[in-house]
């Protein structure tokens, strides 16, 4: 068997890497998951769930008991964690092509192995997190402790998405048990193959108590956000992010909102005569079918770099997917009807400026890769995430126009820059706001867990991966442990009462960090 760990930046000198010719994992077929698992029966409308009054009541019982406070606990959940997904592969990538008919390939990479990446980047530095960390200290403290202690919060709740339904369910959840919380998880129920076989699975593999699994659509979700969390963790639409952050000021309880936007590709002339770019842009775009939140939402270009792109842009679609992107297996489709139906929209509406694609199967939810081009700012398919395998072109004159357009949207939860010249790609890094930016190249950002991934304004709020993560289901708790010394004492007495301008002299010069 072929086992290759791809090494994280944390994790670089652990990592061990084997290989046996003996079997490597076919990406052109799935095997049987039913040899590993009885695909589970689920009601997705959570008529067998527990009600999220007892899911929380359990979930702060087994919390109470301090269970997760012990290191070595965390340790094993996410060993556990881990093997959940080594033993499962097959069937859960089988649920997740169910799903979205999303390739093998994609549902290894971009889902299985990205997750267990995470749990092998946390557990190589769990112990180190997990200690109290020392703070710097005034001279009236400085011969005292001053720490951090880094404490859970205590029951999370945890929402997944439907696009990357395993990956975007269990990166939160992974931070969260690293952190010693207790956890509902609420699986997309779009989902619905992925969502049943986490909840079929995760019981199997992980503490009971601690790690609950709540299947349900929007109005048991609504209900459950209703409940007195301890830190809530969304990932989903503006839309949505609003009504859960709103539920959540209830109760002022913390949240991260992992939401998305319109993420801007400016394409610059200097980059034009580069293939790999083009290759990028497309695998960007069309990878999942589109339907990632961080996709190229559009691209922004002089009309000389349009030109190219519509000459380019379908020969590489064509080079991965074939004249007929409806048969290649490695094309999968959009998720529901309503999510088809929208999209479809979109390109009749803005029909006269398909330059390539466009067309459509609604008994398959395929639609076929598209461009437009000479797209205008006003038009239908630039007012919200297209969130489907539709690449608008915009013409700007230059790169301080398409710094102007960028300003003039909400902040994109990433942005791209294609370019080979620095001043250009400092000019768009500095004079724009985003949650993050990718240059020449989509996506591969998010394989940095020592990057941290979230947005800003519109597009979120929070952020995790890696240490990240870690820190975003955590409490640091100041303490400050001083002693009866009586030389300390006789010089913090100052501070006491009848005040002088002596006593006001000497503890200035106790408490001061500026000497100057």
């Amino acid at each position: 068997m072929l086992v290759l760990r791809v090494p994280t930046p944390t994790n670089l000198f652990k990592t061990r890497i084997s290989f046996s010719c003996t079997s490597i994992r076919s990406i052109n077929k799935y095997s049987d998951p039913q040899k590993q698992l009885k695909m589970p029966e689920n009601d997705e409308n959570g008529s067998n769930n527990p009600t999220p009054s007892q899911l929380v009541a359990n979930a702060r019982r087994a919390f109470a008991s301090n269970i997760t406070k012990d290191v070595s606990f965390r340790r094993e959940q996410l060993q556990k964690l881990d093997t959940m997904l080594v033993t499962n592969e097959a069937v859960l990538a089988e649920a997740i092509k169910q799903d979205l008919r999303k390739p093998y390939f994609e549902a290894i990479l971009t889902e299985i192995e990205f997750v267990r990446n995470e749990i092998h980047g946390i557990l190589n530095n769990l112990e180190s997190w997990a200690k109290p960390q020392k703070v710097s200290k005034s001279l009236m403290t400085l011969f005292d402790s001053a720490y951090l202690y880094p404490e859970p919060y205590g029951v999370t709740l945890i929402i997944g998405a439907w696009n990357y339904p395993l990956m975007l369910t269990l990166c939160p959840m992974i931070g969260a048990i690293a952190s010693g919380n207790t956890i509902i998880v609420k699986p997309s129920e779009l989902a619905s193959a992925t969502s049943k076989t986490l909840a079929s699975l995760i019981p199997r593999y992980l503490d009971q108590n601690c790690y609950q699994v709540f299947i349900g659509g929007p109005e048991e979700t609504k209900n459950l956000v209703k409940e007195k969390f301890d830190y809530i963790f969304y990932t989903g639409s503006s839309r949505v992010g609003k009504l859960i952050y709103l539920e959540a000021a209830k109760n002022l309880t913390p949240v991260t909102l992992e939401l998305g936007g319109k993420s801007p590709l400016y394409f610059d002339d200097s980059a034009d005569d580069s293939p790999a770019a083009i290759k990028r842009l497309v695998w960007g775009k069309y990878v999942n079918n589109g339907q990632t939140c961080v996709a190229p939402d559009y691209v922004l270009c002089s009309r000389k770099v349009q030109n190219s792109l519509i000459k380019q842009l379908p020969l590489a679609i064509k080079e991965f997917y074939s004249d007929d992107p409806k048969t290649h297996k490695d094309y999968g489709r959009i998720i529901n009807i309503n999510h088809f139906n929208r999209l479809v929209k979109l390109i009749e509406d803005n029909r006269s400026k398909v330059v390539f694609g466009g067309n459509y199967d609604e008994k398959e939810l395929y639609i076929e890769p598209t461009v437009m081009a000479n797209v205008s700012p006003n038009d239908s398919v630039m007012q919200d995430e297209i969130f489907g395998p539709i690449l608008p072109i915009v013409i700007v004159d230059g790169v301080d126009n398409a710094v102007e357009f960028i300003n003039n949207s909400e902040n994109p939860l990433s942005l791209y820059i294609f370019s080979k010249n620095q001043s250009v790609i400092d000019k768009i890094s500095q004079k724009t706001s985003s949650g993050s930016i990718c240059v020449n190249d989509c996506l591969i950002h998010l394989s940095v867990d020592s990057l941290p991934f979230g947005g800003v304004g519109n597009s979120g709020i929070g952020r995790y991966r890696g240490k990240f993560s870690f820190e975003t289901f955590t409490h640091y708790k100041s303490v400050l442990h001083r002693g009866f010394n009586s030389v300390l004492e006789a010089l913090g007495s100052h501070r006491y009462p009848p005040y002088t301008s002596r006593s006001l002299t000497l503890m200035s010069l106790l408490t001061r960090k500026r000497w100057f």
